[in-house]
């Protein structure tokens, strides 16, 4: 009897042991894991995901603005996309690949967007446009659900349906080299930058149509409008100013005096200030829209390219494409508040924000 109580006891004891020494291991495991798993729910389930297309690698970086760090890229796997625009539920992001060049240069035609799960960090669909079109700046018009595509090479804004990724239409815009696109804010009208003509177009998107091509300079890039959509901005690339478009007469309206050409622009949420990148000067110039003045400019990494302000945020971010850098600048004090290293020539920022 007595021995069968002590084998009983040794048994026991073993097993314990086995349970604890389980027990710590993954306690161990869980303290290890723990702060990767915090981090992409931190990206994930917060405010929002700050998203970054990486041309140099043609990767999408996904950014956790808390934190202030790319905390994951996703291969692209195309030849390189430039600008993103996310679904209205945050869960997808749109790239199309537009090739390996600049634009107005020789190089490669691309045809294709891609669609990637942020939450898997996997491509999941593509959509091809069937030929080499150079598509390049994608929006997604929150009033209708449907996604805008300057492609470039045939000279309009093609339409897709992200829910079926079926083609719905396309948009003439009467010019070559249609680069960026913006929408006013109840998506009714869309507004193209179109670069070697120098030039700006005006799209009706209800009925699909061109209304109008407004002379602006020699060369522009990028486009952004105000908040009450009366007034549209681009810069000319062969003088320091930057363009106003009165929207009510689609005619120029005035030119804002700069210290450097500018390039991507974007107005603040409260549509009383408006940033704009200054590549050669490595700066972001702050116009007052009140006066059309620059009022100050802020020091960044080395060639500003695009702008973001994410809508509910105190900050401007802004890509940097040689320093590989995003600044995040305060808009309550003007203050730089972070730099993130994203990837090599870092250019369209997109944001993910879950609904």
């Amino acid at each position: 009897m007595t021995n069968d109580l002590e084998l009983f006891a040794h048994n026991l004891n073993s097993r314990s042991l086995r349970i604890f020494r389980t027990t710590l291991r993954l306690l161990l495991l869980a303290v290890l894991i723990f702060p990767f798993v915090r981090v992409r729910a931190t990206a994930e389930n917060g405010p929002g995901m700050l998203l970054a297309v990486n041309q140099g690698e043609a990767t999408l970086g996904i950014v956790d603005p808390r934190v202030g760090k790319q905390v994951a890229t996703i291969a692209e796997g195309g030849v390189t996309g430039h600008e993103v625009a996310t679904s209205l539920d945050g869960k997808l992001a749109y790239v199309p690949i537009y090739g390996d060049s600049s634009v107005g240069d020789p190089g490669t035609d691309g045809r294709e967007l891609v669609v990637i799960d942020i939450g898997s960090r996997k491509v999941v669909e593509r959509f091809d446009f069937g030929r080499g079109v150079r598509p390049h700046c994608v929006v997604m018009n929150p009033h209708d659900g449907l996604l805008y595509v300057t492609t470039e090479l045939d000279r309009t804004v093609t339409i897709i349906d992200p829910k079926t990724l079926k083609l719905v239409s396309t948009i003439p815009t009467g010019q070559y080299e249609s680069h960026m696109l913006v929408l006013s804010h109840d998506g009714r009208f869309g507004y193209t930058a179109n670069v070697g003509p120098g030039t700006v177009s005006v799209l009706d998107l209800k009925a699909r149509k061109l209304i109008s091509v407004i002379p602006v300079s020699q060369t522009t890039q990028r486009i952004s409008i105000s908040v009450d959509d009366r007034l549209v901005f681009t810069a000319d690339q062969a003088k320091p100013r930057l363009a106003v478009i009165d929207t009510a007469t689609n005619k120029l309206k005035t030119w804002i005096p700069l210290s450097a050409p500018g390039y991507g622009t974007a107005v603040t949420r409260d549509g009383r200030w408006l940033l704009v990148a200054m590549q050669s000067s490595s700066q972001v110039a702050v116009v007052d829209l009140q006066t059309l003045k620059v009022t100050r400019t802020i020091d960044v990494p080395p060639a500003p390219h695009e702008i973001l302000i994410p809508t509910g945020d105190d900050v401007a971010y802004v890509s940097c494409t040689k320093s590989g850098q995003i600044a995040a600048i305060s808009l309550s004090d003007w203050s730089i508040k972070n730099l993130v290293d994203a990837g090599n020539r870092v250019d369209g920022l997109g944001w993910a924000s879950p609904n």
